[in-house]
């Protein structure tokens, strides 16, 4: 992955994404409160958080850069968008891609505890 497309990626608003995320859960009978609680559990963040950064269209850069990344994020392994997760040096990057990766294990219809890590 090069630096100029991770740049990209990083000035991106969560907000312009986030509603991709819903999409893609509910499309697959999941619901938005599951896409929340795996972004809460992820990053730390509460409800009042998570929506105050979407009001504010954080970026993924700042978005990722004030959560509390949960402890056993590291378990969250396999491959998103062609890249396996564990290889992924740039440390945003691979925070950004375990996002991800919950959030597709999710419209696969994997168990909410098996998506947690628990």
């Amino acid at each position: 992955m090069n630096n100029k497309n991770n740049e990209r990626v990083y000035r991106m608003s969560f907000t312009s994404v986030y509603p991709h995320y819903v999409a893609k859960a509910e499309k697959k009978g999941r619901t938005k409160a599951e896409v929340d609680e795996i972004i809460f559990w992820l990053t730390g963040y509460d409800k009042k958080a998570l929506q105050k950064h979407l009001d504010d269209k954080t970026d993924f850069q700042n978005f990722f850069a004030k959560a509390k990344i949960n402890a056993n994020a590291s378990k969250i392994t396999g491959v998103i968008c062609g890249y396996r997760i564990e290889e992924i040096e740039d440390k945003l990057m691979r925070q950004i891609r375990y996002l991800d990766k919950m959030v597709d294990e999710l419209a696969k219809g994997r168990a909410m505890e098996k998506i947690l890590r628990t």
